[in-house]
């Protein structure tokens, strides 16, 4: 398996094939908090590793909540 299949898994519906705005959403907000956290270090300003953890869990929970909300209308799996 490379890594583009990888990648399509993540953002792709059950069928592997459809795009899905919320599991998009979950990338964006995963990066974008890995993001602050690496530009603070960087930066050589303090990342405190509680609050790092406790945004990606707020963000992963967040978006498995959304995602298990509409998983019936996603196109089923061929």
């Amino acid at each position: 398996m490379s890594i583009k299949d990888v990648v399509r898994d993540l953002l792709t519906g059950k069928d592997g094939a459809t795009h899905d705005l919320g599991r998009w959403s979950w990338a964006g907000s995963w990066i974008a908090v890995i993001g602050h956290s690496v530009w603070a270090a960087v930066s050589h300003a303090a990342v405190d590793v509680m609050q790092l953890a406790q945004a990606l869990a707020v963000v992963a929970g967040a978006h498995g909540v959304a995602l298990f909300a509409k998983k019936d209308t996603e196109p089923p799996k061929e």
